[in-house]
């Protein structure tokens, strides 16, 4: 298993100049790459494998970007390179086989004179007093006479777990991106225990145990933070050119990135924490495939739902639900805002609502559910544990616990207020 871990480059003239050129090299080499796979595709009908290109564009070709490069970095690049047309090929097979909807593009080329992601194996690097020695090319040393770089080893990670770095150039910054081996944690959890987890805007995060506990993650500040962004970018733009980019837009798009990181670090250990707290060993996460691409909530709630990372999210808390041996199941969520559970209501799966069926309740705010017998309860924790109904017979979760009080008084959790107080620093809630 693998962790990753992004630090910014503080780098000064000569170091910048270096990072840039080693990713305009890149850029170029991937072109070079997507060229000669797009040619013989074109002639052959054929695809070549990763050897192919190391071979002609590294060995036959004797491409200088390729020898500007040191090798293990030049031969990962065409390696990605290889991978795109690979999956391209899987697509067009899918495309036959109806499992997959949109026809696909060949993989066309970067913008000439741009900045690609440059990776370094952990074999190529070496540890010398405290810094990493990042090498170049062979055509390197001959032009500038410069042989490789240097960036400081993070002082949180062991030399020996490191298998590559990559150099990510983004929003005119560089970082270091650090890939390492992790060990999975064993704790003691119990799998019938499960947290069902629905996901919105102003409440990010609503979740709701089988144990009796209910929590909302707290989505607003996200979304202010969002505001102030696109409101900041639409002062900077306006009567400038199409396609207008300036010093002040890469920093305030910077910053915003880096926010929508934390929060996303911060949301997915607030839930692994409360399901370590209470021996919770399985996560159900309610996500529709494709959901953001056909969003039609009108303009204004389209930008705020489309540009929250939710699915960064996810993906984030099912990496770390790995590392702790909890499980995670997503599943689709259709119908879980208007089934009632209270009233034991049958939750039809998408495309598969019987005639004529109804729900015992209602939804009569954007925040409250009512039951046919007049009890109100929190929508989006009402959401949250038709989310583990969905599921509850293939793993036969009790859900005889969860009760009125948890699903009408959820406490929130704020996620740039967690220092003010332990319980939330524990993900407690």
């Amino acid at each position: 298993m693998y962790g990753c871990q992004q630090v910014l480059i503080n780098q000064d003239l000569d170091l910048k100049a270096l990072l840039e050129f080693v990713c305009i090299e890149a850029n170029s080499l991937i072109n070079c790459g997507i060229y000669y796979s797009r040619q013989l595709y074109f002639k052959t009908g054929k695809l070549p494998s990763k050897a192919d290109l190391h071979k002609e564009i590294g060995t036959l070709q004797k491409n200088k970007h390729y020898q500007a490069l040191y090798s293990d970095t030049a031969q990962q690049i065409l390696t990605g390179v290889a991978e795109s047309f690979k999956s391209f090929v899987g697509l067009l097979k899918g495309i036959k086989n109806g499992t997959v909807a949109q026809k696909p593009k060949l993989p066309n080329y970067r913008t000439s004179g741009g900045l690609a992601v440059a990776t370094f194996t952990g074999r190529s690097i070496k540890l010398k007093n405290g810094m990493l020695r990042f090498p170049l090319g062979s055509l390197v040393k001959t032009w500038f006479g410069v042989d490789s770089f240097y960036l400081p080893m993070p002082s949180n990670l062991d030399f020996k777990d490191i298998r590559e770095v990559r150099i990510l150039p983004r929003n005119r910054c560089f970082y270091a991106e650090f890939v390492y081996k992790t060990n999975t944690t064993i704790i003691e959890l119990d799998k019938s225990k499960v947290l069902g987890i629905d996901h919105g805007i102003d409440n990010w995060l609503t979740c709701v145990s089988n144990t009796g506990t209910s929590f909302i993650v707290d989505g607003l500040h996200l979304k202010s933070i969002n505001q102030w962004y696109n409101k900041s970018v639409a002062n900077i733009k306006e009567g400038k050119p199409q396609g207008f980019w300036s010093n002040r837009l890469a920093a305030i798009t910077e910053k915003r990135n880096r926010t929508m990181r934390d929060a996303v670090n911060k949301a997915a250990r607030i839930v692994i924490n409360h399901c370590i707290d209470n021996k919770i060993g399985t996560v159900v996460f309610g996500w529709n495939e494709g959901q953001k691409d056909g969003a039609d909530m009108g303009k204004k709630n389209n930008q705020k739902f489309v540009q929250i990372p939710t699915a960064k999210l996810k993906r984030r808390i099912a990496q770390l639900c790995e590392q702790y041996g909890i499980v995670f199941v997503e599943t689709e969520e259709s119908y879980t805002s208007k089934s009632s559970f209270i009233d034991n209501d049958f939750l039809p799966k998408f495309g598969e609502k019987p005639e004529g069926w109804k729900s015992s309740g209602l939804r009569i705010t954007r925040g409250q559910f009512q039951t046919s017998t007049g009890i109100k309860i929190n929508a989006d924790c009402h959401g949250a544990v038709n989310i583990i109904k969905k599921v509850a017979a293939i793993f036969k979760f009790d859900l005889s616990r969860v009760s009125r009080g948890c699903l009408s008084q959820p406490k929130k959790v704020g996620l740039w207020t967690l220092q003010k107080s332990p319980s939330l620093q524990r993900g407690e809630a």
